[in-house]
């Protein structure tokens, strides 16, 4: 047996049953990649209000506001906007008794009234949990975890066996990059799934290569150690029966500081309060429209004196350190650029096209071999037999 048939069963092995899991994760992989733009949409008669001279509420009187509306819940989050007609959007900490978060809600910015819950965010829960464990029971650190990780190191099988098994004799961009779909049956077939994965062979490297990030703690640590030169160090969660609290003079001082200073004029604020995994006020901003969503800054103030404690620019930051505290960005492609996340959603979106086709194939193949077996066996034995 050659190394090319080793390979070449390997390859179609793995398709028959990583593939089909790879496919349901590509699906949900392209769904998610314009999760914020659907809800926008979807949300665009609350997400909205009429723009209003008046003045808008400060964080720490939206969220004395909303807790007053929901007694029993705690503000862990305010999105802010610097365009007056956008709303600002609470998310709230998880409920102990439910055991889960409850929705986001949209506020009015002049007087804090609800506006309503986000629609489709369970939705988006939900899929993004068929995505990384498959809903199987345990989430994170069930066996779902384990079994997304094993495919995504699948998909990096393929694409090496792919690459091998395709390897011509001759070498030309007709050959590498050029479908014949007009040339009927199996050819047809391996030339649209060759070829496609052929094109998409850097883009699907990418995407499994950071997927194992969420898969692999120690995957994620050497992975960190390469872009930063730094170990990644887990942070020890604070004791949920006495959480850390905010006064809303704190707030208040912090957000009059952020406010005058580096936020004035920001397009786009996230405000987390102190909870289990932060002690500080931490706020996170876009300064321009035109920022990616990777091209954060941050600043962190004291949760009681409302006291600027540090403050980091993305741009500061080498471009190793970018890519690994935005892997969700680069997973994506938009770390990369608008185009570049566009080509990973259609990557992502085709991927069970590759399954199809090659099932195509192996039911081709299978059938093709089964006939020759049938011709070789000659006449009087089958006679004979009968």
């Amino acid at each position: 047996m050659t190394i090319r048939t080793v390979l070449f069963r390997l390859h179609w092995l793995l398709g028959l049953t990583a593939g089909l899991v790879l496919a349901l994760v590509g699906v949900t992989g392209a769904m998610l990649s314009y999760e914020e733009a659907v809800t926008e949409w979807v949300n665009g008669d609350r997400a909205s209000v009429v723009a209003s001279a008046a003045p808008r509420l400060s964080p720490a009187a939206l969220k004395a506001r909303v807790e007053a509306q929901r007694p029993g819940l705690m503000v862990s989050s305010l999105t802010l906007w610097g365009e007056p007609e956008r709303s600002p959007r609470i998310r709230f900490a998880n409920d102990a008794k439910l055991g889960v978060r409850p929705p986001t809600l949209y506020l009015d910015p002049v007087d804090g009234r609800e506006l309503g819950e986000m629609r489709l965010e369970s939705a988006f829960v939900t899929i993004r949990k068929l995505h990384r464990w498959l809903l199987l029971p345990g989430d994170g650190k069930g066996w779902g975890r384990s079994i997304t990780g094993i495919c995504t190191i699948a998909l990096l099988v393929f694409l090496g066996t792919g690459l091998y098994l395709r390897w011509p004799r001759i070498h030309s961009w007709r050959i590498w990059l050029k479908p014949s779909l007009k040339r009927p049956g199996r050819p047809r077939w391996w030339s649209l799934h060759s070829i496609v994965g052929t094109w998409l062979i850097p883009v699907y490297a990418a995407i499994a290569l950071t997927g194992l990030w969420w898969s692999y703690d120690a995957y994620r640590n050497a992975a960190t150690w390469l872009l930063t030169g730094e170990t990644r160090v887990a942070r020890a969660p604070r004791s949920p029966s006495a959480p850390p609290q905010v006064s809303a003079s704190a707030l208040d001082t912090a957000w009059a500081t952020f406010s005058a200073g580096e936020g004035a004029g920001a397009h786009m604020v996230l405000i987390a309060l102190p909870g289990p995994e932060l002690a500080t006020i931490r706020i996170r901003f876009l300064a321009n429209p035109s920022d990616l969503p990777k091209a954060r800054d941050e600043t962190t103030f004291d949760p009681v004196t409302g006291a600027r404690l540090s403050q980091t620019r993305f741009s500061d930051k080498p471009i190793g350190r970018q890519m690994a505290e935005n892997m969700l960005e680069v997973h994506r492609g938009r770390f990369f650029g608008g185009i570049v996340a566009f080509l990973f959603f259609v990557a992502a979106l085709v991927v069970p096209l590759f399954a199809v086709t090659g099932l195509v194939l192996y039911v081709l193949r299978r059938g093709a071999r089964r006939r020759r077996s049938m011709a070789a066996v000659p006449a009087g034995a089958t006679t004979s037999r009968a």
